[in-house]
């Protein structure tokens, strides 16, 4: 971890805007679509987001610093998808339509749970850290394979598929997993690893669950909120 709490604050603001810029161009140049950048950024952004805490130090200031990041690239969503700022690149980026309201329902959520997770929890607990990783592991890559690959319908919802839940599923227990797994690496949490796995697999299997049923543009905000109940019940 570095010693100035500034200088982490600065560089994890610079890799994150780098890597949003980077998947706006891609996505406004056409080398990947709207979709596959949606979740691209969907999913990295978060993880480059949580790995980055790792280089600040035990400091008061620390959360509030770090959540001033999300809470920018939320502000700057909201300005988007009003019409404050003109971003095309960042319309292609985040929405599946072209159109710029969309960023007010799923991406402004997105940051908004960002913020209030970093704030909350931080690095004093798994629970947020787990919930954040289902969200951007697991809801990230429902969407990409359930598009992507043919299965049946789920029962309860007709517009999700059974392949999507197994990519919630896989991908968040790969997220939550390998960050928790790196946390108590580094003795961020208590080991040993292995004593998370159990309830994170339940966390996990029950987010999939929510992430299944028929409603749209809300899951950026059940997903992480059934993880943070059953976090509190099994950590």
């Amino acid at each position: 971890m570095l010693q100035s709490v500034w200088l982490a604050f600065i560089l994890t603001l610079v890799i994150a805007l780098l890597w949003l810029r980077l998947v706006d161009l891609l996505a406004h140049r056409g080398v990947i679509s709207s979709s596959m950048s949606r979740k691209i950024i969907h999913a990295g952004t978060g993880l480059i987001f949580i790995l980055c805490w790792l280089l600040f130090p035990e400091k008061p200031i620390a959360r509030f610093l770090a959540a001033i990041i999300p809470l920018g690239i939320t502000a700057q969503f909201a300005l988007v998808g009003f019409g404050v700022i003109k971003d095309q690149a960042s319309v292609d980026a985040m929405s599946r339509s072209g159109q710029r309201t969309e960023i007010l329902r799923g991406p402004l959520f997105y940051g908004l749970v960002f913020i209030i997770l970093t704030l909350v929890y931080w690095k004093d607990s798994p629970i947020g850290i787990v919930a954040l990783m289902l969200l951007c592991g697991g809801d990230g890559l429902a969407d990409i394979v359930g598009s992507r690959v043919l299965s049946a319908k789920i029962p309860w919802s007709k517009s999700k598929s059974l392949a999507g839940s197994a990519g919630m599923l896989l991908g968040g227990l790969v997220f939550s997993l390998t960050v928790m797994w790196i946390y108590t690496a580094v003795g961020i949490f208590a080991g040993p690893f292995s004593g998370y796995s159990i309830p994170i697999i339940i966390i996990t299997a029950a987010a999939t669950l929510i992430e299944s049923l028929p409603f749209s543009d809300i899951d950026n905000i059940t997903v992480p909120a059934i993880a943070v109940l059953l976090g509190h019940l099994l950590f």
